[in-house]
């Protein structure tokens, strides 16, 4: 609240505006913040892709991905799992979906070849024959 102390030779009287500076500083301080905050925001799984120059598959439904990463550890669509619940959450993809879905690998390039053949069993032992490979083109 304001008082006006015009010399008018009223005294004072009650201002009724509200000062919006105070306001309009916190909202683009806060506006400041979720700009810096925001790309911080996203999460997933560090993968050094093998480069290929294959093209890319045309889909028409969003895939499954399934993530190794580097020291070995495995996702099913960014939620960590071990081999055994990969197992049983790609028995339950095909429960739920059908085996016609596709199934989308994304190894780390030095990932043991071991492993990623292991996962490729478990994907062709549920059911799903649709399986592709992710890499990133070559660096020019």
């Amino acid at each position: 609240m304001a008082f006006d102390l015009s010399p008018s030779g009223k005294g004072r009287q009650l201002v009724s505006g509200i000062n919006v500076t105070p306001l309009v500083d916190v909202m683009l301080v806060l506006l400041i913040i979720f700009m810096i905050a925001a790309p911080m925001m996203t999460q997933g799984v560090d993968v050094d892709l093998p480069e290929t120059t294959a093209r890319p598959l045309r889909q028409a439904e969003a895939p499954v991905i399934i993530t190794i990463a580097k020291n070995g550890e495995l996702h099913f669509d960014d939620v960590a799992v071990s081999r055994l619940l990969l197992g049983q959450q790609l028995q339950n993809l095909a429960q739920r979906r059908g085996t016609e879905q596709t199934i989308l690998l994304r190894a780390d390039r030095e990932v043991p070849y071991g492993l990623v053949v292991a996962v490729m069993a478990d994907v062709k032992e549920a059911g799903f024959d649709q399986l592709g490979m992710i890499t990133q083109p070559p660096q020019r």
